[in-house]
């Protein structure tokens, strides 16, 4: 079954402030598609980034999950 983009955003949330300093999934908007970074992120001082290696996220964030 192909999951339709609406179905994709649906399963993310996209407004209010994302819990801190806990490590969450996102969901990015691309060109073409829209993608989830396969590593955790958290949001520091309205900047995302990877937990693992601390660099800030380069991609337009549309939604956030609790793994």
């Amino acid at each position: 079954m192909v999951v339709t983009l609406q179905e994709r955003i649906d399963d993310f949330t996209r407004e209010g402030i994302p819990p801190l300093g806990q490590g969450l999934e996102l969901l990015c908007e691309g060109h073409v598609a829209t993608y989830v970074i396969p590593s955790l992120c958290r949001s520091n001082n309205g900047v995302w980034q990877n937990i693992a290696s601390g660099r800030p996220i380069e991609a337009t964030v549309v939604g956030w999950r609790v793994p």
